[in-house]
């Protein structure tokens, strides 16, 4: 059966099998693996693993359980080895860069942004900055709504122009975040998001960020931001 890793920590790790639960229906229980300085948090992997919502909870609920009090390297859902023995051969041949990672990471959290516009909110703005749209959707508007041609000539400038908006915004958004943050990384594209950033902050400073975010949208009321975290520091472990 293959090994299923949850992340890297320092040290050795108290047994874990009668106390911790992991991935798995049932619940794998869950095991340290310790070669030298650096053990493994890992449970055997099932045999079918898909990114359900117990087990993504589960993954999570185990490094927040092992990282009390200690740090903890964390490995994104779906890190799979295919035996013990291949972990400790990975922990020993990577142990410096391991280590290394693990005192950057110490004490240290993240928390994921994520941005889009208030749509009419943005469309008015857009309106408000562009005197020939504007003029185009007066004349639309007097002319009954105007032809078809007209209607997609300005449907698409329109779009243009919010696509252009959402680029600004999202240098503003990174802009006035990173100052609260130690290193910024961005995560990957998703539907309907024009921002999506992980910040590494302090475990003391997850507040700076928060209240960063709330003036932001304070200032420029067209966005609205999403923040999630504390989290593991999934973003910032190099592969």
């Amino acid at each position: 059966m293959s090994t299923y890793v949850y992340g890297i920590t320092q040290g050795t790790v108290p047994d874990l099998r009668d106390k911790l639960l992991g991935i798995g229906d049932p619940p794998k229980p869950v095991r340290a693996l310790t070669e030298g300085e650096l053990s493994a948090i890992v449970s055997d992997c099932p045999e079918q693993l898909r990114p359900k919502r117990r087990d993504l909870i589960a993954h999570q609920h185990v490094l927040a359980e092992v990282s009390g009090g200690r740090a903890v390297l964390p490995m994104r859902f779906g890190s799979v080895s295919p035996s013990d023995e291949d972990v400790r051969g990975v922990l020993a041949e990577q142990a410096d860069r391991y280590q290394a990672q693990l005192r950057r990471l110490a004490h240290r959290v993240e928390y994921n942004v994520k941005a889009v516009h208030d749509e009419d909110a943005v469309l008015h703005q857009v309106l408000a900055e562009e005197p020939e749209l504007r003029a185009m959707a007066e004349a639309n508007r007097a002319a009954g709504g105007g032809t078809y041609e007209d209607r997609l000539r300005f449907g698409e400038l329109m779009a243009g122009a919010v696509r252009a908006r959402e680029v600004r915004d999202a240098q503003l958004v990174e802009k006035a975040l990173a100052a609260t943050a130690e290193e910024v990384r961005p995560g990957p594209e998703s539907g309907g998001w024009f921002v999506n950033l992980s910040f590494l902050v302090g475990e003391d400073g997850g507040d700076a960020l928060t209240e960063a975010v709330a003036e932001l949208e304070r200032a420029h009321p067209r966005l609205k931001l999403r923040v999630h975290g504390p989290l593991p520091p999934y973003s910032f472990v190099e592969s």
